[in-house]
């Protein structure tokens, strides 16, 4: 067994609950910009300044209070990521309630667990379409009693409501909440079984906030630092980021439509970034095939061997004269356009939710945004390791962050337990037992440490596949690398009990059309894709460059392509785009079985 646990340095803080913080620079700094929010026409950018967001939270908050909502009163939240959420998240925190987010996503069963679950009274969400979903499950809550659409007008007749509750009444509920005192409850993906409810303190939020803040100030505290959050404030990993962002003063900028992502990046203009890797792949894969529809495919490609060049230099005595001149005239003709896309300040990403690579990992060090990878769960309240701009090491997830500590177990388990590990399982005291022993959280994930306490995460303890000749293989490395594959959306690799390891693949609708112009294939269907040879010579070339990294015994012998991804909508990814291996399984039986038909290693199928 071996562990790292790096001591807090934060030990005195001041602010007791998260909605201090807006207090606070409200108290200190009025005039500072802590949010940009989007026109209402949907053009240019607003700046909220720390008074103005305090004014507004305290507004919603008694309206929240006239409306009736008490101390520790659950409301749901079911939103996309935008300004609102931000003001519902902060009000509801500064009356002692608890906010309960679910994702804009969600179906009506899950809507219906989540509210039944969390008993909330209230539930707050996005517009008609949402409205129709909590509709049709009401029912099926009978504690709920006030439901407020944004889009309609319910957060200003609350507002509206609140007007004559007094403001001491607001901050005498605020005066109230403490650092260990509820602050939400997020439910897991539920990737089998009904999602589990985490309860999250204001302290986990807060302590983990802190110390990242101080470990991470040159990214969160730098001049003028900000950033644009487009992930989904229903998970976790955004709604940390925006606390750190709180509590540091950086500005931030909701984006609700993943179509306009690029250029809001623009227009915001964020110096920092959260995201998951594959939208780091998308913008590698886009920039790539534009370049070779361009007929300058060769200049992209050595560019990249530059810039990945460049990064492996920094960790081995720096670049040398001829990678220095290099590097300059690649800069020139594609870095900087790469960087301009994304708004032209970006200097570093904080990336996680599964393995980004050594290659992208490299590439975009490269190109001048240091992508700092990360490992956490819900349980953990996001992070609980990160690469740093000081104590980087691409290819692991980084140190633990300060007050937090990992643990690897003897079966390879990793293990976590700090500032940051859940108080437990909403209404579940068996699971949290289970997962909780002697102050440990038990992640399921498996992983390694090395001498220095960088932790590299190898797999999932619960998706070890056991071949027929007695095998174990790791499906999520061998995925991770098939995605990072332009032609390639998802893929589940399947073995377990097996003679061999097989995996079923998507193509990504985006890049078909675009792959298929620069092929000859102009026009081609999702159908008729899918069993081209050209486009099965393709994604056999990611099967090759993935079976690269794994023994053969582990290598993908066979694969399919299939007529749908796998998406929230047809209910195959979670909201936090991991696989639900179960019903894919269930599903795809009779592809599956077509995989190992006659037991044979051919290629492809």
């Amino acid at each position: 067994m071996t562990d790292v646990t790096v001591p807090p340095l934060i030990s005195s803080p001041s602010a007791t609950s998260i909605s201090d913080y807006v207090v606070g620079w409200a108290e200190r700094e009025p005039g500072r910009v802590l949010v940009g929010r989007q026109g209402a026409d949907g053009s240019g950018w607003e700046d909220v300044t720390a008074g103005q967001l305090r004014t507004d939270v305290d507004a919603l908050a008694k309206g929240l209070i006239a409306a009736g909502i008490e101390v520790r009163d659950r409301v749901c939240i079911m939103c996309r990521t935008r300004y609102e959420w931000l003001l519902a998240d902060l009000a509801l925190w500064s009356i002692g309630a608890v906010p309960v987010p679910v994702y804009e996503t969600s179906s009506r069963d899950q809507v219906s667990w989540i509210g039944r679950d969390s008993a909330a009274v209230a539930m707050i969400v996005e517009d008609s379409s949402m409205m129709a979903t909590v509709a049709a499950v009401r029912d099926e809550l009978p504690q709920l009693r006030d439901l407020w659409c944004v889009e309609a007008g319910g957060l200003d007749e609350l507002v509206a409501a609140g007007r004559e509750v007094p403001d001491a009444e607001v901050e005498r509920r605020r005066a109230g909440v403490g650092r260990d005192d509820l602050a939400t409850i997020i439910y897991t993906s539920g990737t089998t079984g009904s999602p589990k409810g985490c309860e999250l303190t204001h302290d986990n939020f807060m302590a983990l906030s802190e110390n990242a803040a101080e470990r991470l100030s040159v990214v969160v505290r730098a001049e003028g630092a900000s950033t644009l959050l487009f992930l989904p404030l229903a998970h976790v990993f955004a709604r940390f980021i925006q606390v750190v962002c709180l509590h540091a003063g950086a500005r931030i900028g909701h984006t609700p439509d993943p179509r306009t992502v690029l250029a809001d990046l623009e227009a915001f203009r964020p110096t920092f970034l959260l995201s998951v890797p594959r939208v780091f792949e998308k913008i590698y894969n886009s920039a790539e095939q534009k370049a070779e529809n361009g007929g300058r495919g060769r200049v992209f490609r050595w560019a990249a061997r530059v810039a990945q060049d460049w990064s492996r230099a920094l960790d081995d005595g720096g670049p040398g004269v001829l990678l220095r001149s290099q590097h300059l005239v690649a800069d020139r003709l594609v870095f900087g356009k790469l960087r301009a896309a994304m708004g032209g300040r970006v200097a570093y990403a904080i990336s996680g939710g599964a393995a980004l690579g050594e290659r992208l990992g490299h590439f975009y060090r490269g190109i001048g945004l240091v992508v700092l990878e990360g490992y956490g769960l819900t349980e953990t309240t996001a992070p609980a390791t990160v690469n740093t701009p000081d104590m980087i090491r691409i290819g692991t997830v980084g140190r633990p962050l300060p007050g937090v500590g990992v643990r690897v177990a003897e079966d390879g388990e990793i293990l976590i337990s700090g500032v940051n590990v859940f108080r437990g399982y909403h209404g579940n005291p068996e699971a949290t037992a289970e997962a909780l022993q002697e102050g440990w959280f038990a992640t399921g994930d498996l992983g390694e440490l090395d001498q220095d306490g960088f932790l590299r995460v190898t797999g999932r303890k619960k998706e070890l596949l056991v071949t027929a000749g007695g095998k174990n293989v790791s499906p999520g490395p061998l995925e991770d690398r098939l995605r990072a594959f332009p032609l390639i959306s998802q893929c589940m690799v399947v073995g377990d009990g097996r003679p061999f390891v097989g995996a079923l693949v998507t193509l990504d609708e985006e890049m078909l059309p675009v792959w298929a112009e620069a092929n000859g294939l102009d026009g081609i269907s999702m159908e008729q894709a899918r069993t081209h040879d050209l486009v099965r010579a393709e994604v056999q070339k990611a099967v090759d460059e993935a079976n690269t990294s794994v023994s053969r015994a582990e290598s993908i012998r066979k694969f399919v392509i299939l007529p749908e991804d796998f998406t929230t909508d047809n209910g195959l990814l979670t909201p936090s785009m991991k696989l639900k291996r179960g019903r894919i399984t269930d599903l795809l039986q009779e592809e599956i079985e077509a995989l190992y038909g006659n037991a044979g290693t051919g290629r492809g199928r």
